[in-house]
């Protein structure tokens, strides 16, 4: 197993040192240190790309965001730590811009970090899988281009599904406040040949460019209904899944009996089947969406207004659209133990929900303390990090077998009658 190799962007020496020496104690030996962002960049081109970046946000000349945007452009750093001396919200925002360039952001830390501070963070990094650790951070990290993706194109056979078996899917469990496993929802991956286990960030705008996006959802259906039936044949009880379903898909008049005709393939009930629809932009929805949904709806699948509350006409669409749930996306749930605006705006979304009879799942949930606040804001489904991360259909199997031995939100759901 590799050991952990970590960067540190901190401008004042004593600091640095004592950043250092905090690594050390949580047995991280392997350490990079820079001063200022072009030593940094400088010393990732020298010694290979690290599993974590620590990074300083204000310092002279280029700061932190511009090492952040440096490690998204090359994927030079699986994770990032952001340290500052900032006000928590300008942390906050830092995170949320880092995570929208594809950098999975572990957490921030006010100055002074602590030993234990930085030790909890460093344990919620996850390691690569064997395939991409093999390919390098080089290789899997930088963005797939529109010319690499028609050459890939090329050599692909005309038939149809399943056309592109290197796109499959990572599982992310969802789990009621009882403990029970409530679904999953799927996350696209790209099991590419040469380069490893790619992430969304890296191919998701090359696919966009090349029209592919609704051939990678039709892809996801697939392998969750797959799934679903799989569970159903080996437990009796079919698994629910959710799929996110980008909203140009529900332009097209022929998606809907395309759906259909998918869901008669398999013998789950289309109540497994959640579409989680994005809202992107404040146009009007066009008739052709609107009856789509509604014959989603008819159909006996559950749709999900994902994103709740980042994008425009959010409380409109709820009144206007059949929805059945609600989800409450990561930028408001992490920190809201500490944080009373973002606790606010999560008890107010749950509160809204509840009245019009909405299911509510809370994403982004990666910490005992987050978790602890949910608890008296009602009972809502929980999907996060301090859950389980997104894992491949073996490790999901697993993870299910093993949850009740090895699941710590257990331990601290209070008992229910």
């Amino acid at each position: 197993m590799r050991s952990l190799k970590v960067l540190i962007l901190e401008d004042n020496p004593f600091q640095l040192m004592a950043l250092h020496q905090m690594l050390n104690a949580n047995q991280v030996f392997d350490v990079l240190t820079a001063g200022s962002v072009e030593a940094a960049q400088r010393s990732l081109s020298n010694r290979g790309g690290v599993d974590i970046a620590i990074c300083d946000l204000q310092m002279d000349g280029p700061d932190g965001l511009t090492l952040i945007r440096h490690l998204a452009e090359t994927g030079q750093a699986s994770a990032v730590i952001i340290l500052s001396s900032a006000e928590q919200s300008v942390l906050d925002a830092v995170a949320q811009l880092a995570r929208q360039q594809g950098i999975d952001v572990l957490g921030c830390l006010q100055k002074p970090a602590s030993v234990a501070t930085l030790g909890d963070l460093l344990s919620l990094w996850q390691r690569p899988s064997e395939e991409a650790v093999a390919a390098g951070p080089s290789a899997d990290s930088q963005p797939f281009t529109a010319h690499e993706l028609h050459q890939w194109q090329m050599g692909q056979p005309e038939d149809d599904q399943p056309r592109y078996p290197q796109w499959i899917a990572h599982y992310q469990p969802k789990v009621s406040l009882d403990g029970q496993l409530t679904g999953v929802e799927l996350l696209a991956r790209w099991q590419h040949p040469t380069r490893g286990l790619l992430a969304p960030g890296q191919f998701l705008p090359a696919l966009e460019q090349a029209g592919l996006c609704g051939a990678l959802t039709w892809r996801m259906l697939e392998l969750g209904l797959t799934l679903s039936t799989e569970r159903l044949h080996s437990t009796g009880r079919a698994l629910p899944v959710a799929v996110n379903v980008p909203p140009a898909m529900l332009d097209q008049p022929d998606f809907v009996p395309k759906l259909q005709a998918m869901l008669e393939r398999f013998p789950v009930r289309a109540q497994m089947l959640t579409l989680e629809i994005v809202e992107q932009s404040a146009r009007q929805m066009a008739v052709v969406q609107f009856e789509n949904l509604l014959r989603l709806r008819m159909a006996g699948c559950r749709l999900s207004i994902d994103d709740f509350g980042t994008g425009a006409s959010n409380i409109q669409r709820l009144l206007e659209m059949p929805f059945n749930e609600l989800k409450i996306p990561a930028e408001f749930v992490r920190g809201m133990a500490d944080d009373r605006r973002k606790s606010a705006v999560v008890a107010g979304a749950m509160y809204m929900a509840q009245k019009m009879a909405l299911d509510v799942v809370v994403e982004g949930v990666e910490t005992v303390d987050d978790f602890d606040a949910l608890l008296g804001l009602g009972r809502p489904t929980i999907q996060g990090y301090f859950i389980a991360r997104p894992m491949s259909e073996a490790q999901l199997l697993l993870w299910i077998e093993q949850c009740r031995e090895q699941a710590p939100w257990l331990e601290t759901l209070p008992l229910v009658t």
